[in-house]
């Protein structure tokens, strides 16, 4: 399987599985096909955007919840890890190369 390998000059590498890096690049408007960047002045909006998409999943995986609850049915199953623990890492790397002003790059 394929991988996203996030660094900085700030932080350790940061390693995602292709999927789910895939989709962290996207929630946050980038191109993940290929090399990227993410410069500081997009930091702050990154972790919003990822905040929301957290919020966005969560209210979602409970609505689901609860309507099979109202019909009397088996509550739907999730993956284990949810994108809030697969988020943590990279929003601590944005708020600390954001405070650092250095950039994040992948695919480089």
């Amino acid at each position: 399987m394929s991988l996203y390998r996030f660094k900085s000059r700030e932080t350790g590498d940061l390693v995602m599985l292709q999927p789910y890096g895939k989709r962290v690049l996207e929630i946050l408007g980038k191109d993940p096909s290929g090399p990227g960047i993410v410069q500081p002045d997009e930091m702050a909006a990154g972790v919003r955007a990822l905040h929301d998409a957290i919020v966005a999943e969560e209210a979602e995986q409970q609505r689901l919840k609860d309507e099979a609850a109202a019909q009397g049915e088996l509550p739907p199953e999730f993956e284990t890890v949810s994108l809030r623990m697969r988020c943590a890492p990279f929003i601590e790397m944005l708020k600390r190369c954001e405070q650092a002003r250095v950039d994040i790059v992948w695919g480089v």
